[in-house]
């Protein structure tokens, strides 16, 4: 009988070891701004990997004479665009995404057997093997039903627009520029993250140093937040393992 409370109680404990693990770190901020992380370098962040592409055999460059011209490159005068290690260029992110489904599922199914036995051979039965008032012209009938109405709709819209600069990480043998940027802004108790990174190419950088988020090959887009409004809009530790444990 107490083998179906396991699981609930086992729940229970790994969400309030879970919870207490963070718990510390959490006292210790009461009343007090989420801190901003440290400028650091993106290359050495933990789970950082080279961008590794397919890349045509590279060709060296060389000079003609009498020439101003060196094979190789993009554009004939020199400009302040980001085009290596270190250079900062401007991200436009611009996301409208909107979506509707409605979908509508609907089945059924119904059948219905029985087996008797007439004739000479169901009056035998009637007399030998039967009660009084049974009838071997219905020995069995059987009857199954099912049915399954499901439905379900999507009514999505999401819009964000705002900039965030960029640093060249990593300049691929094809010219292409890996790029990865980060930004913090915290308001009072909340704080504010965008997280841009991606490839792209020298070409779709714009006069003004500035590249549109839709350019961008790759692209890892990430906007959220933390501090005490996220904190409050998400489940406890406890009803989240629960959520996860309980097959009910």
């Amino acid at each position: 009988m107490t083998r179906p409370l396991a699981t609930p109680l086992m729940a229970t404990a790994i969400a309030f070891l879970v919870g207490a693990c963070g718990a510390p770190d959490r006292l210790s901020q009461v009343g007090r701004t989420p801190p901003l992380n440290a400028i650091q370098d993106p290359t050495t962040t933990p789970g950082y990997r080279p961008v590794q592409m397919p890349m045509p055999a590279p060709q060296p460059a060389h000079y003609n004479p009498n020439s101003l011209w060196k094979s190789g490159n993009r554009a004939f005068f020199e400009d302040q665009r980001a085009k290596q290690i270190g250079d900062i260029l401007t991200v436009m992110v611009t996301i409208s995404d909107k979506a509707q489904f409605d979908n509508q599922t609907k089945r059924a199914r119904s059948g219905s057997d029985s087996t008797g036995a007439g004739g000479a051979l169901g009056a035998a039965i009637d007399k030998i093997f039967l009660p009084a008032g049974m009838d071997a012209s219905s020995l069995a009938t059987l009857n199954s039903s099912s049915n399954y109405q499901g439905s379900g709709s999507v009514d999505r819209e999401e819009k964000l627009q705002t900039t965030v600069a960029a640093v060249v990480t990593q300049v691929l043998p094809n010219g292409n520029l890996v790029i990865e940027g980060r930004q913090e802004i915290r308001v009072n108790f909340e704080v504010r993250e965008l997280v841009v990174a991606g490839i792209v190419r020298p070409e779709d950088i714009a006069s003004d140093n500035t590249i549109a988020s839709e350019k961008i090959a790759e692209a890892r887009i990430g906007y959220g937040g933390r501090g005490q409004i996220t904190d409050v809009q998400q489940p406890r530790y406890g009803t989240q393992v629960l959520d996860i444990l309980l097959p009910f």
